[in-house]
């Protein structure tokens, strides 16, 4: 064959049947069995086999593609190529090849496009690394497709990732909570922006019990008093722990005898700032904590609230009433959203109501955005007042969900 014959064919213009044919003996090597053919010479026919392919129509590397897919071995020039061709030439490896490590998988992510990674999304096994890097582009649809994949791991980082987005992204919620990855931690902060069916399904299977923890360190509760509950971190740990919910020490300084007179307060004069810090206070959680829980649109942190502190249904309904929340409908029938607030108020014991509100507590007494950190650390004149930090952040919260 001359000169000006393989320059013709090397334009690619218009493949020879000697290409095709060399197309597909490369790849009958590639795939020859270990005791046939060794890695280094595996390799080298690799190499080959890209610059063949590279000019190659779409159809044939099509072909390729799916000829090498069943392999467990291939060179890593040739996955490279094949991973972020065309999404049709790349679905065959990316759905179901077995030769693909870790690596490739990443490096197409991140080099190819949306529709590989959807493809990817669907395969079977993947890694805590490789979801990690689907996930972390933020595209619903690769998202979804991760979360619906049984056989997908998930790390801790990469579904806090997602529960972040899943609050302005509502279907994202039902399938976290089918995810076995996720943990009450999770689950509980997801609570805020889910629907009335998800919260039904959180409290029922993340509203876990203390007992265990308490018959273990029952007595070092006697150890720390000796000690004058000096050492903060573990008075944190023991108050999640201890079995009491409300704060005695806040009902010795409250302008009320107690929470039921604080409730009571409520009820009849309605909801002011000062009463949703001071209910807070006597509940032994944070004014932001309370703020939000009387703020929230569904009402049934209010049940879990009037649960964990031995409330009952008469204050639940004072409460409610001091919300300005309906408790019937035009035509007189019992409203959804109240049916639903007594529900879950019967629906849980006081100990599990207790573990979902302490939860609470430590998440959003910590929700403190850096600006208002900067601004309290700084003394900035705009926010500094009187009251103390969670008095301000409770404000803050009060201001926007009472209008006040």
């Amino acid at each position: 064959m001359g000169e000006t014959g393989v320059r013709a064919e090397e334009t690619g213009a218009r493949p020879s049947r000697a290409r095709r044919a060399l197309l597909r003996r490369l790849a009958d090597v590639v795939s020859l069995p270990a005791s046939r053919i060794n890695v280094f010479e595996r390799s080298v026919v690799g190499d080959l086999l890209v610059d063949v392919l590279r000019p190659a129509p779409v159809e044939e590397r099509r072909r390729v593609a799916q000829r090498l897919a069943p392999l467990g071995e291939l060179p890593d020039t040739l996955k490279r190529l094949l991973l972020r061709d065309e999404p049709e030439v790349a679905r065959a490896l990316l759905e179901d090849c077995a030769a693909l490590s870790d690596a490739d998988l990443i490096g197409c992510a991140r080099d190819a496009g949306l529709e590989h990674r959807l493809m990817m999304a669907s395969r079977r096994g993947l890694s805590e690394a490789v979801t990690e890097t689907l996930l972390s582009w933020g595209e619903e649809a690769v998202i979804v497709a991760v979360l619906r994949n049984d056989s997908a791991r998930l790390s801790q980082s990469a579904l806090e990732g997602v529960i972040a987005l899943s609050r302005g992204t509502a279907a994202l919620c039902d399938l976290l909570l089918r995810r076995a990855e996720l943990r009450p931690s999770g689950a509980y902060v997801m609570f805020w922006w889910c629907g009335p069916t998800e919260r039904r399904i959180i409290l029922q299977r993340f509203a876990v019990s203390r007992e265990v923890m308490q018959s273990s360190v029952e007595d070092v509760f006697a150890m720390a008093a000796e000690e004058g509950w000096n050492d903060p971190v573990a008075r944190k740990a023991l108050q999640f722990i201890e079995r009491r919910q409300r704060n005695r020490a806040a009902i010795e300084k409250s302008p009320y005898a107690d929470l039921e007179a604080a409730v009571a307060a409520a009820a009849s004069g309605g909801l002011t700032r000062d009463l949703v810090s001071e209910i807070g206070y006597l509940s032994g959680i944070k004014p932001l904590t309370s703020a939000k829980i009387m703020g929230d649109a569904g009402g049934e942190p209010l049940a879990i609230l009037c649960k964990a502190t031995g409330l009952t249904r008469r204050d639940l309904s004072g409460l409610w009433r001091a919300m300005r929340r309906p408790e019937t409908t035009a035509d007189g029938q019992e409203h959804p959203d109240w049916r639903r607030v007594q529900t879950t108020y019967e629906m849980l014991a006081v100990d599990r109501a207790q573990t979902v509100l302490r939860y609470w507590n430590w998440t959003l007494s910590s929700a403190l955005t850096p600006t208002l950190l900067r601004a309290i650390r700084e003394g900035d004149g705009a926010l500094i007042d009187e009251y103390s930090a969670p008095e301000r952040a409770a404000l803050l919260a009060l201001a926007e969900n009472f209008g006040l």
